[in-house]
């Protein structure tokens, strides 16, 4: 999600996100890219929306959000799992659903990496035939921690 990549410049995020984009940048990690972040980059600060140019294409793999994305967002609103104020975050939770992405990474506590709404998610998928949908910070996803012994 978005806020990985402005993570790179706050000041409470920036070693792990950063650390994270090194993992795209060697190819250890695969960034999965979506056309709502590449639209939500578009209002972003120009160095946050520079920031994803250093990660080699062949590191990035490009998702368009279908029509079956839209529909999972939309049973996560109905279900409670998430407010239709947050349409564009259901979307992130439900286009790397559709794809079977293997993690979402986001700092966005209140809406995307939240416990109790990740168990909502989860159940919504499951109701509907979905598997369950792994989301963490960049910190719990990191191949290798800053200053490990």
């Amino acid at each position: 999600d978005t806020s990985v990549i402005g993570g790179c410049f706050d000041e409470e995020f920036k070693i792990w996100s950063d650390q994270l984009m090194v993992e795209f940048i060697s190819g250890e990690k695969i960034m999965v890219l979506s056309d709502t972040t590449l639209r939500e980059l578009e209002l972003a600060p120009e160095n946050v929306r520079k920031k994803v140019n250093e990660i080699p294409e062949e590191n990035i793999e490009f998702m368009l959000t279908e029509r079956e994305s839209e529909i999972l967002a939309e049973l996560y609103i109905t279900e409670g799992a998430i407010t239709r104020k947050y349409y564009e975050d259901a979307i992130h939770i439900a286009n790397a659903t559709i794809s079977m992405v293997h993690v979402l990474a986001s700092w966005n506590f209140k809406h995307i990496v939240n416990l109790d709404r990740i168990k909502k998610y989860n159940g919504v998928n499951l109701k509907n035939g979905y598997p369950v949908i792994e989301i963490r910070t960049p910190r719990e996803i990191l191949k290798h921690e800053e200053n490990e012994n």
